[in-house]
């Protein structure tokens, strides 16, 4: 039994108040404990907004730009766009070859709307990170 209810108990007894309001006063106290058990238990999942190509070379090992940050809306993913016109052809490979190896069997430039869900969850939950001697890449949601 809590504190809370052996003091609206005593004062029962002790005739502070009355058999009604301690049962409005106990009533209460369920009330409240069973709202916080609840609160406790919803867990939010934010849904990701973005779906983010990171690629970070040494200085030298491209002919041109040495690192990309790609930040695609997963709205637009959604509607449609090709996502493989957006990812450099050697970071897509590699991209694709994690993703095979993760279990999944997508390819960046055919993807329906069933495969983006799939890949938007699974790039939620854990990123996927390409490391070589010249180059790190970097793909998740967030």
């Amino acid at each position: 039994m809590s504190d809370e209810r052996k003091k609206i108990l005593e004062m029962l007894s002790g005739g502070k108040i009355t058999a009604d309001e301690a049962d409005r006063l106990l009533t209460a106290l369920d009330n409240r404990a069973s709202s916080t058990a609840d609160a406790e238990s919803i867990t939010v999942t934010r849904k990701p907004k973005f779906l983010h190509v990171k690629v970070h070379a040494e200085p030298g090992s491209h002919h041109k730009h040495e690192n990309v940050d790609i930040k695609i809306p997963i709205m637009l993913l959604k509607a449609g766009m090709k996502l493989g016109s957006l990812v450099p052809e050697e970071t897509r490979a590699k991209f694709n070859s994690h993703l095979s190896e993760k279990g999944l069997d997508i390819d960046l430039n055919q993807l329906d709307s069933e495969k983006i869900d799939i890949l938007i969850q699974v790039l939620t939950e854990s990123a996927i990170d390409i490391n070589s001697d010249k180059e790190q890449v970097r793909i998740f949601c967030a």
